[in-house]
């Protein structure tokens, strides 16, 4: 566990095995506007009870309402609510920008750390169409064209290979169905909660 200079423990254990064999972690990223949080709804939608969705902006922005930086305390809230998730028997979606060079390690201890199978996905989409689908969204007039210029950063993938790379072409339902089948929870019954 990481220390802070007020003395909160932040972070996790890294090491400590997470979830079964049969929980499913999904890791979905990619740019502002790019589908993720659609992509996570809807696979909520199509699993029903026993889906965890890990939001960064929800844990950043609505809980702690800090900034997205190298270190933030968001990091290790993200990785402890997904752990704790796991851990009761939930398959995890992290959803977010998750910026490569601030969470990369976590992800990469998750990834390690979990006992059953995880699947992360990258959803590439062009600056344009990015500009586009911001234009729909509810906060279109607060953020403007050049802090999403700012934020975006063309294929800002994880080391080592280890995303699917899902390009603007694909439909939301596509991209949900091929989600579900690549990721085994087609085929899983949802959980009685």
């Amino acid at each position: 566990m990481g220390n802070t200079s007020s003395g909160v423990t932040t972070g996790s254990v890294s090491g400590v095995k997470v979830g079964t064999e049969g929980t499913r972690l999904v890791v979905l990223r990619g740019n502002s506007a790019s589908g993720k949080s659609s992509v996570a709804a809807g696979l909520r939608e199509d699993f029903g009870r026993g889906l965890a969705l890990v939001g960064q902006d929800n844990l950043r922005r609505a809980v702690l309402r800090e900034r997205d930086r190298p270190g933030a305390a968001n990091i290790g809230l993200i990785d402890l609510t997904a752990r704790y998730a796991l851990d009761a028997g939930y398959h995890v979606v992290v959803e977010g920008i998750l910026y490569a060079d601030h969470y990369g390690d976590m992800i990469a201890r998750l990834r390690s750390d979990h006992r059953g199978p995880t699947h992360c996905y990258y959803l590439d989409v062009p600056f344009a169409e990015t500009l586009a689908r911001h234009a729909t969204k509810p906060i279109a007039d607060a953020v403007s064209e050049t802090q999403l210029r700012d934020w975006y950063r063309p294929c800002d993938l994880l080391p080592g290979g280890i995303e699917t790379v899902i390009g603007a072409e694909s439909p939301l339902r596509e991209t949900v169905d091929r989600v579900m089948v690549e990721t085994g929870l087609a085929h899983l019954p949802a959980l009685d909660r």
